[in-house]
């Protein structure tokens, strides 16, 4: 039997239902959804906290791409870290995912062991301790002129030409989410197959590359997202050892962003591009869901495709 529009509303377990999830709708709409369109109108205003905002049309998006030196630099810093730091991450991690995966005494502690970098890289103390690490007095010069004899002189934090690699290793070292979804992918692999082909005389490389990386793909596949996206918005790393420096050679994309925002209260700069990030990094990754039906394999689905 169907019930009309009243009954409905004179059902108690309604008002209780609503009740319930009524913290989480006011934390979405309050907290999440009108920042976010606020900030959709103050991209297109002159705004700098302390005075009302002034509507300016797209000035703020003409500045930015055709007046802004630092804007251009944040941009070829951020694409660079990112197209190096994701594939050294998610090589570094399949590889040891698949060391892992073999049966060796003491697996289990290990891949805790391997997880640890990834419980702690994040933390404030642990970035500051990378800058120690590979300060000029540092712990990795003293190992170079200790065990190799080679005198090393500079702050790899601060040295120009080094710094951006710096903060790249800092990345690949917090390699250990993306592991331990690559070994969960590895352990769903049918052992038949390996074997299978182990008896026809295939080599390990053969196996895992025409076997494993197929099998292994939609967790790649989801591991590049993941990537890419953590990668563009790389902040604390970069704010807390070299502030962006030096000569602007880790100033990230948020970095800058947050410098215009919270430094020199260009606010609706900043807001404007906090959308330009979202749309760059939406059409990147909608291209790499695009591009998924070329590589990505589904074997329930005997298909490829995402």
């Amino acid at each position: 039997m169907k019930r009309t529009s009243k009954q409905w509303l004179r059902n108690p377990d309604l008002y209780a239902g609503y009740a319930f999830i009524f913290p989480w709708l006011l934390g979405l709409f309050v907290f999440s959804l009108f920042p976010i369109f606020f900030s959709l109108y103050l991209s297109f205003t002159d705004y700098d906290i302390l005075s009302a905002p002034q509507w300016i049309g797209f000035e703020n998006f003409k500045e930015m791409f055709t007046d802004d030196p630092r804007f251009v630099k944040s941009v070829k810093v951020t694409l660079l870290y990112v197209a190096v730091s994701v594939p050294l991450r998610l090589c570094f991690a399949l590889a040891v995912a698949a060391l892992l995966n073999m049966k060796i005494k003491g697996a289990r502690a290990l891949r805790s062991l391997y997880y640890l970098p990834t419980l702690m890289g994040g933390s404030v103390a642990v970035i500051v301790m990378w800058g120690q690490l590979f300060g000029i007095n540092g712990a990795f010069n003293s190992f170079m002129r200790s065990i190799f004899g080679i005198e090393i002189s500079i702050s790899w934090i601060t040295d120009p030409s080094t710094a951006l690699g710096s903060l790249i290793a800092l990345s690949v070292w917090q390699f250990g989410s993306a592991m331990l979804i690559f070994l969960a992918g590895l352990k769903q692999i049918p052992a038949s197959l390996l074997e299978a082909a182990l008896v026809d005389g295939a080599s390990a490389a053969y196996r895992f590359r025409r076997i494993t990386l197929p099998l292994l793909s939609p967790v790649i596949f989801f591991n590049l997202v993941m990537g890419i996206i953590g990668g563009f918005k790389v902040f604390s790393e970069g704010m807390i050892l070299t502030g962006g420096g030096p000569h602007d050679q880790t100033l990230f994309y948020v970095i800058y962003l947050y410098e215009n925002s919270f430094r020199f209260l260009h606010m609706g700069y900043g807001s404007a591009m906090a959308w330009v990030l979202l749309l760059a990094v939406s059409i990147l990754t909608a291209l790499v869901f695009r591009s998924s039906s070329l590589w990505v394999h589904y074997e329930s689905k005997g298909e490829r495709g995402a």
